[in-house]
This record gives structure tokens, C-alpha cells and sequence, in this order.
């Protein structure tokens, strides 16, 4: 179980409990009434609370949130580089071919078994809460959210930026705006198409030759896929990547590679900021452009 304590602040003097817990500590609302029907999973300077009792300034709320049964993964003992941890976040670092999530092709060598394996070392629930996700064959950081109000908070406030080398040359920075469909269902095969979601992928090319370019990439929207589409869209894929355009005898993968996160932690406040060095596969790319 997290124990979370909060202050209320003088704006709030007066108010009913459920607007400072839905504005000031920006709960979800599921996870709101979720707490409404765990014994004391609310509590007001050390008592149990409903939420329409009215707080005062300096009063103290605790949330007593319960580990999530059911949802654990499988423990397997995996090489994992952790880049940051505390009480709610962990941002791993995942290596080239190592996927996130087990599948039916993938049970116990994954980046959850490895994550689910050093928490429990730890004494912690083994539930794995990845924050967005990384294709199997990108590298690079992954944050993992430890309780249900750190997962709601993070959800979608996750800036990433990426390294990729592209097969064509660039010069300055761009922005692509194309939608981005799924034609078969069954299939994990994107393609632009007007049919599509909005997808937005803003770029700058730190160095370039005639075949290739490497490229700094943010995303403006996170669709599957993103970068890998629109760069094949535009006739230069990513060099590597065997769905979207053809394989290279330098590297056995897309050259793609999550490179820094940046977030606001979702219990101080402070921005926490990640990095992760390209990997030598791609450096062995990058430095014959």
C-alpha cells in the first residue's frame, strides 16, 4: 500500500474535500471512488473522510492506496538498468529486443519480468505500469508508474525525445503531419492514410551525408509506429527497420533509440529529467555518416 499525505492550502479553506482531491492533488476521478470503498482509503487529519466533508487550510489528507491484485508479472531475473527510482516512478533503460509486455511469443523476457523481478527484491507489488510503450527492436528509456495515482498523472504528460538515423538526407528541422491508419486489424502494419489519426512528428538533423541523416525527433502525438511511418512515408525509413523499409548488415534493427524523458513527478512536483546514451549499435551507424 502507498501512503500519500497532502496539505490542504489556504485557496481550498472552506471547500469540499473531493475539489481539492480532484484539483489540488489532481486525483482521478476512478481512483476517487475507487478510495471511497477501502476502509479508511481516505482519510482527514488522521480520520476517515468522505468526500464531501469540508477541509480547512493546513488540514491533512492521506490517501491510503491499495496494491492492484491480479495484475502482477511474472518474476524472471533479467539484466534491467534502472536510471531513476523512489516510491512512484521507475525509468528504466531497455535495450534493442527486449520487448515491454509479455505476449503469446514472449513470457518470462520481457521488460515487465525484469521490472516485476527487482521489485519484488525490494519488498514492492510486482504490478508493471508502463507509461507509453517502446517497440520491440527500439532502445532507450521507459518510465513505469508504482501506484494507480502516479500512472494517472503521468499518463500523457511524458515529453520523449528520440535519436533515429533516417535513410536520406535532411538539412534543418521539419515537421511532419500526416494520419496515421491501421489497414488490417489483425496486422501491427501502419501506413499514412487519410482515413488515420492525427499524427505530428517534429524533427532536426544533427548531422547528414547523402544516404543517411541522424536525426533528434519529438513527438507531438504518440501513435504506434509514429516515426518509423512517416519517415518511410517520405521515402528515407529508418535505417534497419525490416517492416517499413529493408534490412542493413550495420544494425538488426530499426535505428531508433528513446534518448531522454521529462516529466513533472506526479507527488513533488519537480521535474525529473532522463537520459540514456545512444547505443553502441547506432553509434556504429551514426558515425559513418
Amino acid at each position: 500500500m502507498r501512503k500519500l499525505i497532502f496539505t490542504v492550502p489556504g485557496e481550498y479553506d472552506g471547500q469540499k474535500l473531493q475539489n481539492f482531491l480532484r484539483g489540488e492533488v489532481r486525483l482521478s476521478l476512478r481512483l476517487m471512488r475507487s478510495l471511497k470503498r477501502v476502509e479508511n482509503g481516505i482519510e482527514l487529519n488522521g480520520e476517515h473522510a468522505r468526500t464531501v466533508d469540508i477541509v480547512r487550510s493546513g488540514d491533512k489528507v492521506t490517501l491510503n492506496i491499495p496494491d492492484e491484485p491480479g495484475r502482477t508479472a511474472a518474476v524472471s531475473s533479467l539484466p534491467l538498468n534502472i536510471v531513476y527510482e523512489d516510491d512512484d516512478v521507475l525509468v528504466a533503460d531497455k535495450p534493442a529486443q527486449l520487448p515491454i509486455h509479455e505476449s503469446h511469443n514472449h513470457q518470462g523476457d520481457t521488460l515487465a519480468n525484469a521490472v516485476a523481478a527487482h521489485l519484488a527484491k525490494e519488498g514492492k507489488p510486482s504490478v508493471f505500469r508502463a507509461i507509453g510503450r517502446l517497440d520491440k527492436g527500439t532502445s532507450g528509456l521507459v518510465v513505469c508508474a508504482l501506484n494507480q495515482h502516479s500512472a494517472a498523472r503521468l499518463s500523457g504528460n511524458i515529453e520523449k525525445e528520440y535519436i533515429a538515423v533516417a535513410s536520406g538526407r535532411y538539412e534543418g528541422s521539419g515537421t511532419i503531419d500526416a494520419p496515421i491508419y491501421r489497414p488490417d486489424p489483425l496486422k501491427t502494419l501502419r501506413s499514412v492514410d487519410p482515413r488515420g489519426d492525427r499524427a505530428v512528428t517534429h524533427y532536426e538533423c544533427l548531422k547528414s551525408s547523402d544516404g543517411a541523416s541522424l536525426l533528434r525527433i519529438r513527438l507531438e502525438t504518440g501513435r504506434t509506429h509514429q516515426i518509423r511511418v512517416h519517415f518511410a512515408y517520405l521515402g528515407t525509413p529508418l535505417i534497419g527497420d525490416k517492416m517499413y523499409g529493408r534490412e542493413d548488415s550495420r544494425i538488426d534493427r530499426q535505428c531508433l533509440h528513446c534518448g531522454k524523458v521529462s516529466f513533472i513527478h506526479p507527488i513533488t512536483g519537480e521535474r525529473i529529467t532522463c537520459s540514456s546514451e545512444l547505443p553502441e549499435d547506432m553509434r556504429t551507424v551514426a558515425d559513418q555518416i
